[in-house]
């Protein structure tokens, strides 16, 4: 097991971890989460070895095999399997030993080297890579390309494949979901969920989080705060935690204030000299109780927009693509305002086609395509980071899109999205992923737009940034369309989606659980022999006929036990949801309703325990129909 005890560790002029502890535990799975600068990526150097702690014991079993994802890949003429292959070194050298040993015809050698080869998996190694290569989209014919064809952001799942290639006893994840899609996002969930070593993961995917780790370690106000289970578990505790901490922290302040003024009042005086050093002692005594904070820094916002026309754009029969390459075929859209969009669909299907398209990046081919001449459009995509000027300030950025407008008012809105006091007179050159994304987002919200397309908005973001744009998009009243590989984000923003494959859009009737079983048919459905089709006997019209309506006679009061209960926990969801706006209530810590503060943890814990209670049940009623399904189909084949 891995075990920090007594840790500090101070980088620069700042001290990251002070006096804390933690143990991680083979096997196991850890979130490791916390604002940004407070220390994760320096833990995970500290566990790969490239830092040492100021203060305190580190220890790790030295047998251990640790894995991680490389930030750099080089321009190479090497195919991209061969790339992913060669970063298990172990077998790349055994590799060579064995060729060498061809050479000079040494039998008992080439026995002992093929004996090893083996033992590592190693005649198993080119299926692995390509269907790890295949799971983060990468076809046949790329994986054969040299890494200098990639981008940047296939190269980084280049060195993820080969991360999760290499045979490991530990597995250090720092942001691996970056520069994916929705569909890499579901593979790599799926295969992380099977990994047998010990694995400490670092993301601003809460979706994400919850769908693979079962412990949280928060890194906040230096000390490494452990939590069982998984983030949503995290966050219900914290919550908790936070607002009990509040209480303490205001009774403790009136305590130390009461013997304060005592201590002023008397420690001159010879008859209360005893009893005020007594207090004074006791006041330095005292451990210091801080006070709880809100996470979030950002309070994004939308404005009303200037117009609201209807419809803003109009789609009829319409082709898009590039050159005479016709990606997209006879759309029918219409938007207008209120139309909440994710788009759905596999890499490389159109989704950003779509939506450059709508920029006016594209042009249509054929077909009917208007804009309102009011519509006022607010594009966001990762490529626009690259047209920020990289010399001028957050604050030049904004002047020249207010120049009217008080210096003050802009600092004031760019202290929203973290640009406080000198950084928004910094240069823009030396800014981070996030701070950039950051910087794009304020300067598209401040032009009021009336139409939003978003492609991957959330790349880079933090937890508190993802969320505050999330709650922005809440109350936004123009239209917008989403592509994102965050499905919190599309859950909490759309109500509609739209699925984008084989070169047709259309409205996908369904939700994101949905579209993942809609993605894991169509695998199977591709990966299916073509002549098991004309292999079958001819079925009996009759008698499936018969085994049909038994199906369904078996599995009617099952479905209507599902019914109930899904009915049952939306009705759960919307009470949870009445009780987490009356928990973001500041009132609601204050003293004098703490019984209702009770009241309310304990209604939010008895209805979680229920919902999970009445999920599993549905479960539970999924898998036995299932089960019969499963039979019937046998018997019918």
């Amino acid at each position: 097991m891995i075990t920090i005890n007594q840790a500090q560790l101070v980088r620069g002029s700042k001290t990251l971890l002070d006096e804390t502890s933690l143990t991680i535990y083979p096997g196991h799975k850890v979130g490791l989460v916390g604002a940004n600068g407070t220390g994760k990526s320096s833990l995970l150097a500290l566990i790969l070895g490239k830092i040492s702690l100021d203060k305190g014991d580190f220890n790790m079993p030295s047998g251990w095999q640790t894995a991680t994802v490389a930030q750099e890949t080089p321009a190479l003429e090497v195919a991209a399997i061969d790339y992913v292959i060669d970063g298990d070194t172990e077998y790349r050298d055994l590799e060579a030993q064995l060729l060498a040993a061809q050479a000079q015809d040494d039998g008992h050698k080439i026995a002992l080297l093929h004996g090893k080869i083996d033992a590592i998996g190693g005649y198993a190694i080119n299926s692995r890579a390509a269907s790890l290569l295949a799971g983060l989209g990468f076809s046949d014919t790329e994986q054969s390309n040299p890494v200098k064809s990639f981008s940047g952001g296939w190269r980084m799942r280049l060195n993820l494949a080969q991360a999760l290639l290499c045979r490991s006893d530990l597995l250090l994840l720092d942001e691996p979901t970056n520069h994916l899609d929705l569909d890499t996002m579901y593979w790599l969930e799926g295969w992380i969920k099977t990994y047998q070593g010990t694995l400490v993961l670092i993301s601003h995917d809460r979706d994400f989080i919850d769908g693979i780790v079962d412990e949280i370690v928060h890194v906040e106000n230096q000390k490494l705060n452990y939590y069982k289970g998984n983030y949503t578990a995290f966050e219900r505790v914290r919550a908790e935690r936070m607002a009990q901490q509040q209480v303490a922290f205001e009774r403790q302040q009136k305590e130390r204030a009461h013997m304060q003024s005592f201590v002023d009042r008397f420690r001159y005086k010879a008859s209360k000299a005893k009893q005020a050093q007594s207090r004074l002692k006791a006041l330095e005594r005292m451990t210091e109780l801080l006070p709880s904070q809100a996470d979030s820094p950002f309070h994004m916002a939308f404005k009303e927009p200037e117009a609201l026309p209807n419809p803003l754009v109009t789609m009829e029969q319409v082709s898009v693509g590039y050159g005479e390459t016709e990606i997209l075929k006879k759309v029918q859209l219409n938007l207008v305002p209120g139309a909440r969009i994710g788009l759905l669909g596999r890499n490389g299907a159109g989704k950003s086609t779509l939506v450059k398209l709508l920029s006016g990046e594209l042009s249509a081919m054929r077909g009917k395509f208007e804009t309102n001449p009011g519509l006022n459009i607010g594009y966001f995509a990762q490529h626009q980071l690259e047209f920020l000027s990289l010399d001028d300030t957050p604050l030049q950025h904004l002047s020249r899109l207010a120049p009217n407008c008080k210096e003050q008012e802009l600092r004031n809105f760019l202290g929203c999205y973290g640009f406080n006091g000198d950084m928004a007179v910094a240069p823009v050159r030396p800014f981070s992923g996030g701070e950039k994304a950051r910087l794009v987002l304020a300067l598209l919200v401040w032009q009021r737009p009336n139409l939003l397309l978003l492609d991957e908005p959330t790349n880079h973001l933090d937890l508190e940034m993802r969320h505050a744009l999330t709650m922005a998009l809440q109350s936004f009243e123009g239209a917008m369309i989403i592509v994102s590989h965050d499905r919190h984000l599309l859950r909490l923003s759309c109500s509609d989606y739209y699925l984008v494959d084989q070169g047709e859009v259309k409205s996908f009737e369904g939700d994101l659980d949905d579209y993942h079983q809609w993605l894991l048919d169509a695998a199977k459905a591709a990966n299916k022999d073509d002549n098991a089709a004309t292999a079958k006997p001819v079925q009996d019209k009759k008698q499936q006929k018969r085994l049909e309506a038994e199906l369904r006679q078996k599995l009617s009061p099952m479905r209507k036990v599902q019914i109930k209960l899904e009915k049952e926990q939306q009705k759960a969801n919307d009470r949870l949801s009445e009780l987490e706006q009356m928990l973001a209530d500041t009132s609601l810590y204050e003293a004098d309703n703490k019984a209702k503060l009770t009241k309310v943890l304990n209604e939010r814990t008895a209805l979680t325990q229920g919902l999970d209670e009445s999920e599993m049940e549905w479960l539970e009623v999924q898998e036995e129909i299932e089960l019969i399904e499963q039979t019937v189909r046998a018997a019918m084949s």
